[in-house]
């Protein structure tokens, strides 16, 4: 039987602080398959995270099916906007939600999972950011458009360029992206979409340089809509979500676990040939030119 081994495999996904969104149903799908599990979450929640795993608050949610429960090897501070201990700045260093959290850049991370565990097999951003994202792009700042882009896009280059040295040949590194890098989505404002097209943009050039560097395989998830509570930020998640039950060409709701096992599969030999590439898992909804109503 053709299946999903990822057995002996170690994973570091970055954008892990609750248990609704991608990042958790990907971490999950990889330890169903058989990875060991390691995640990098936000300071300012990275106490409350720890704290509702510790208080059983995410029990129903770590339930793999077998009887045994999702656990993190590790779990690391990361702010994936700073790059190196210089890039921090002081009101965010001595802000009280950072101050616990040491170690928290993306080179010191990197260096501390070296030495930790010698290194990782599997790659996953599911990480973005987009402080004027309720603003229309022609009401975005200059200082939100750039901060989107650092947070949302930027942050996969430097994970890799800094995980990279410590991945083994055939590695898998997986981003999540949204439709709105190719298509108009009124509402997705502050920079989000400029974002999301210029990860899938290094997407591609990353495919060709690390897989020519360290033999390893660059993919992004285009994926619907979730009601996550990072995707609320937005404002109208909801109605995204209604109106693409109503219009992709198969009428369900997109579930996170889905997007999961789309990961699992990327991260494992069964995907062994295949790099640089934007696998839309959001229903059919990509392939739609118009809403459903043009021709009721």
């Amino acid at each position: 039987m053709l299946e999903i081994d990822l057995k002996g495999k170690r994973a570091f996904v970055a954008g892990v602080g609750d248990d609704q969104g991608f990042g958790w149903a990907i971490a999950k799908a990889l330890c169903q398959a058989g990875a060991e599990v390691l995640v990098g979450t936000w300071p300012p929640v990275l106490r409350l995270f720890k704290m509702g795993l510790d208080g059983g608050k995410f029990d129903k949610s770590r339930d793999l099916g077998n009887g045994q429960m999702l656990e993190f090897t590790k779990i690391y501070a990361l702010d994936a906007a700073f790059d190196y201990p210089d890039d921090v700045p002081v009101e965010i260093s001595e802000n009280k939600r950072y101050v616990a959290a040491k170690n928290y850049t993306i080179s010191e991370v990197a260096a501390q999972v070296k030495e930790d565990f010698g290194g990782i097999d599997i790659l996953v951003h599911s990480l973005a950011n987009g402080p004027e994202v309720k603003n229309p792009l022609l009401e975005t700042s200059r200082k939100g458009y750039l901060a989107a882009i650092s947070s949302s896009s930027y942050s996969l280059v430097s994970l890799l360029a800094h995980f990279g040295p410590i991945m083994s040949k055939g590695g898998s590194v997986i981003s999540l992206t949204y439709m709105a890098s190719e298509r108009a989505v009124p509402g997705y404002g502050g920079g989000m979409s400029s974002a999301k097209a210029a990860l899938e943009s290094d997407n591609r050039m990353l495919a060709f340089e690390a897989g020519r560097k360290w033999g390893v395989r660059v993919n992004t998830i285009s994926a619907g809509a979730l009601p996550s509570r990072a995707a609320k930020a937005i404002g109208f998640i909801e109605k995204m979500i209604t109106y693409s039950e109503k219009t992709a060409p198969l009428q369900s709701s997109l579930k996170a676990e889905e997007v999961g096992n789309s990961a699992a599969f990327l991260s494992s030999s069964l995907a062994s040939a295949i790099t640089g590439t934007t696998l839309y898992v959001d229903k059919g909804m990509h392939a739609m030119g118009v809403g459903h109503e043009i021709a009721s």
